[in-house]
């Protein structure tokens, strides 16, 4: 409402409230995206860590060698060494969950009004279109704290000391065109792993809401729905991912990758198709609670209804 000069009160123009209405939904989707990131990150961190490193190697992987892997890292380093980078993680989470669930709902209201869907459920190749345009829009402008976060994973903390020294070293010695190392792979991964994960997450609500006629899931259904979502996008994507992380820690592993199908037909030739391009999938799928959390902890107001 505004004070008009006599003293009457009048309402706010609707252009003006429909304005305000619209910061208000991008404002709280881009904080409820980083908030949850940072709770589900934080939360699978050591499993996190542990796949990076067993994709990054030769060695084999298997849920026992693991297990050992953790262990062996907790008795010679501490605790709080299996969240070794993680601050990294949480640099880039915070932006990266912020702006993908931001575009999300950004672009399925453009997709809605462009294709006529406007208030309505999205068909499903536009809602598989939404998902991986607002996965590429978070990977291309966080990309570089991903390069650094992989490389605190797999380092000892004498190498890297803190998340600025990556940078600088990095730029030294491998140059700044280092820090999009890997980037090809992952918008190649980011297009099924996000346009799954969004398209099934969002097409369970759809289903939910059609037999259960209530237009939110519970929490505990949200979390059902994410670890489902999270698994399918995962694994859809998941040799796309083991080739990045070879590509991004090339500089401290001692290997030297060039291409996106030579860095796999080494993979493939040393180690196989299954033990090496699906290394380390099972900390993967232990984490898709994560995906979980992360879309149960989400808005449930008018930004976030079934589409």
């Amino acid at each position: 409402m505004i004070l008009c000069l006599t003293g009457e009160v009048l309402p706010l123009a609707p252009s003006t409230s429909e304005s305000l209405k619209q910061t208000r939904s991008v404002v709280n989707s881009l904080f409820s995206g980083a908030l949850a990131g940072v709770v589900a990150k934080t939360a699978v961190a050591p499993l996190d860590r542990t796949k990076i490193i067993f994709q990054v190697s030769s060695a084999r992987f298997s849920a026992k060698e693991a297990y050992r892997l953790i262990y062996r890292t907790y008795l010679k380093d501490g605790f709080f060494s299996l969240w070794r980078g993680n601050s990294a993680t949480m640099v880039r989470v915070i932006p990266y969950a912020a702006i993908q669930f931001c575009a999300h709902e950004q672009y399925k209201a453009l997709l809605g009004r462009h294709y006529g869907f406007q208030g309505k459920a999205l068909p499903p190749v536009q809602r598989f279109l939404a998902g991986s345009m607002a996965g590429t829009t978070a990977a291309m402008l966080t990309y570089p704290l991903d390069m650094v976060r992989a490389r605190m994973a797999v380092t000892p903390k004498e190498m890297y000391s803190n998340i600025l020294h990556v940078f600088v070293r990095i730029s030294r010695e491998e140059g700044l065109k280092t820090l999009y190392r890997g980037f090809a792979p992952t918008l190649l991964g980011v297009v099924p792993y996000a346009g799954l994960s969004f398209f099934t997450y969002e097409t369970l609500k759809k289903l939910h809401a059609e037999h259960s006629m209530r237009a939110q899931p519970y929490s505990y259904e949200r979390l059902a729905f994410g670890a489902c979502a999270g698994l399918i996008g995962q694994s859809a994507s998941y040799p796309l991912d083991v080739v990045r992380r070879r590509m991004q820690t090339a500089g401290v592993t001692g290997h030297t990758y060039g291409t996106i199908l030579s860095t796999m037909r080494e993979i493939v030739a040393e180690e196989g198709v299954t033990r090496g391009l699906y290394k380390g999938l099972i900390p993967p799928v232990a984490r898709r609670g994560r995906c979980g959390i992360v879309l149960m902890l989400r808005r449930t107001d008018g930004a976030n209804t079934v589409h």
